[in-house]
């Protein structure tokens, strides 16, 4: 590699600003966090677990020291800070009868290895990307993001209010896996590409890393779909062992250094539309776990899942322009020719995958339904109060 290696593992240190009022929370501020995301009935809560009831402190009598295993380097910004934040509210609100010790990406296990170590109880939990995991069944990619599929909002109104949950748990189950939301990317950004892409022929040959569903849209396009970790896709890109590479957004590409290597920088990317997180449990794990426990866990998760998108909306937007006015990124958007034939394959994607099962099937069902449901309402809400802002700040 020519460049130096702290372009693949960022430290905290660089985001201490951005990430200090989260890092430094108090445990009142841990708490607030957890009543914010609707998790009252927690400080009520009781149960045979509990030393205390009714108003008093998360006091739990068995003592739980666990281990949490991730996809992400170590302390990169807003994902692997994300997931130490998350292990520090666990902690906070049983009032340290759960300690949880994070393991990045290789100190345990593999990037893509959380999902059979909990599985198999090898670790307790897992924060990982859902996409991951399609090997095992292709529903797996409908829980964390699909090609034209839903955005953030849309994706939790589904899981939490549209039977998702209920098909999650189904799926997971059958894994030994107890699965939450537990944050979230937001709309991500199309990737670094080598040269300009202004046709769809431009997608021949191109050696492209993309995971999931995303990468066999590619693939149908005539592209050769890689999927690589985090932390090899900048040694990939700078060898030209790629030719171009989605991740994330603003902010943690900036953090990994893409831009010294490529300037084209394109969007929309709708391959990810709005990337959902998970915390996976062995299901073991869970189901000794009293009720107090199992509430301080699903408090936290959806505690997490709504920080983390508001930390990457925050700081993607700055991201942006530094990399735009600071490093010379040519921001660039895919042509609506484009965007149609990746909408066209998309649909074509997602229908395959369901034939695969009956599992796969309901899931794709309700997922459609839920997506349907989205596009009606968006269409006269936020997307039409973003029309009806852009006319004046333009």
């Amino acid at each position: 590699m020519r460049k130096k290696a702290t372009h693949q593992q960022p430290s905290a240190t660089k985001t201490k600003n951005s990430m200090q009022p989260e890092n430094g929370l108090s445990r009142r501020k841990l708490l607030g966090g957890v009543a914010l995301a609707g998790s009252a009935a927690l400080l009520s809560a009781c149960s045979s677990e509990a030393k205390e009831c009714a108003g008093g402190p998360a006091v739990i009598s068995k003592q739980r020291q666990l281990k949490m295993v991730t996809s992400w380097p170590k302390n990169f910004p807003g994902l692997g800070t994300g997931v130490e934040r998350l292990a520090k509210r666990i902690e906070a609100l049983s009032d340290g009868s759960i300690t949880v010790k994070v393991y990045a990406a290789g100190e345990l296990v593999g990037a893509l290895g959380g999902f059979d170590a909990v599985s198999q109880g090898k670790a307790d939990m897992y924060h990982a990307a859902e996409y991951y995991w399609q090997g095992k069944s292709p529903a797996f990619n409908f829980f964390a993001a699909v090609p034209m599929g839903m955005t953030a909002q849309e994706m939790n109104a589904w899981v939490r209010f549209g039977g998702g949950q209920e098909l999650w748990d189904e799926l997971s189950g059958r894994f030994n896996i107890k699965p939450f939301l537990a944050g979230n990317t937001g709309v991500q950004m199309g990737g670094w590409f080598q040269k300009d892409i202004n046709s769809v022929e431009d997608f021949q040959g191109l050696r492209i890393r993309m995971p999931g569903l995303g990468g066999e849209v590619m693939k149908r396009l005539g592209a050769t779909p890689v999927t690589k970790q985090g932390g090899e896709i900048f040694q990939a890109l700078s060898q030209g062992n790629i030719d171009a590479s989605e991740w994330i957004g603003p902010w943690n590409d900036l953090a990994f250094g893409f831009h010294t290597i490529v300037k084209n920088y394109y969007y929309p990317g709708i391959h990810e539309p709005g990337a959902s997180l998970s915390l996976g449990l062995n299901k073991d794990l869970w189901d000794d776990m009293g009720p107090r426990e199992q509430e301080i866990i699903r408090a936290a998760a959806a505690a997490e899942n709504d920080i983390m998108f508001a930390e990457f909306n925050a700081n993607n937007a700055r991201a942006l322009d530094t990399l735009v006015n600071e490093h010379g990124v040519k921001l660039k958007k895919f042509s609506d020719d484009i965007l149609i034939a990746l909408g066209k394959l998309s649909a074509e994607v997602l229908a395959d995958a369901a034939k695969t099962d009956d599992l796969t099937a309901r899931v794709f069902e309700s997922f459609h339904k839920a997506r349907a449901e989205g596009i009606r309402w968006g269409a006269i809400s936020e997307q039409a109060f973003a029309h009806a802002r852009s006319l004046i700040d333009s």
